[in-house]
């Protein structure tokens, strides 16, 4: 019976913990100045970073 190996690239680690961080980074835009165009922005910020931190994920590691 054959072992299942797995591979993780340091890579994807580190893009994923990368966007991870600029994700909870942009959110604190959010609370800074609720209803206000900089917090829109960092919502936006969080939303792509969230969604490169996924997409990380999937491709590297």
């Amino acid at each position: 019976m054959a072992e299942h190996e797995t591979v993780a690239s340091d890579k994807g680690i580190g893009l994923t913990t990368l966007f991870t961080l600029l994700a909870a980074g942009a959110t604190v835009a959010m609370f800074v100045a609720p209803g206000t165009e900089l917090a829109a922005w960092g919502f936006a910020a969080a939303v792509t970073a969230g969604v490169l931190a996924v997409a990380a994920v999937h491709l590297y590691w």
